[in-house]
């Protein structure tokens, strides 16, 4: 089940983006987020007219994946181009979700004006690239070495799926 999150969401989601950021090369985030920044972060999405999306495992209703959309970049001229961000926890991997998830934010973003929706995949991560690809993005450009972790230099690769 897809639903927009609940702030009462916002620890479990902070235990999803941490797994990612405190264990991986997924996300170039060094700091552990708190469940204060999740909420934030959630209601400031909102506030902007966008929305975070949590998928719930069907057993129980634990939160097992979430999404969220930003613009693109600041500045007027960025307004109809979002950016989004995707994460499950590995037991909800392959099971439709994250599809799932990508065309909740997908299906909001276009309906209130976004042409373009973008997705940053770290170069260490092909099986992102994969699941984005799957989604309906193209891959645009690699950027070489934006990224710093874990002592080294990352590979960005920019993805982008047309909304109109």
């Amino acid at each position: 089940m897809i639903r927009p999150a609940k702030e009462g969401d916002a620890p479990a989601v902070a235990a999803l983006l941490n797994a990612v950021v405190l264990e991986t090369t997924i996300s170039f985030r060094h700091e552990a987020w708190s469940a204060e920044e999740v909420a934030a972060r959630m209601a400031h999405l909102r506030g902007a007219g966008r929305e975070y999306f949590v998928a719930l495992a069907l057993a129980g209703g634990a939160v097992v994946g979430h999404a969220s959309y930003d613009q693109f970049r600041g500045g007027s001229g960025y307004r109809t181009a979002m950016e989004h961000s995707v994460a499950l926890s590995p037991a909800a991997r392959g099971r439709g979700l994250g599809r799932a998830l990508v065309e909740a934010v997908a299906s909001h973003a276009a309906e209130r004006g976004a042409r373009t929706l973008w997705a940053g995949v770290s170069g260490e991560n092909p099986e992102g690239e994969g699941f984005h690809r799957a989604c309906g993005f193209e891959r645009i450009a690699r950027l070489p070495g934006p990224g710093f972790k874990f002592g080294r230099s990352l590979d960005l690769v920019l993805m982008r799926r047309a909304l109109a």
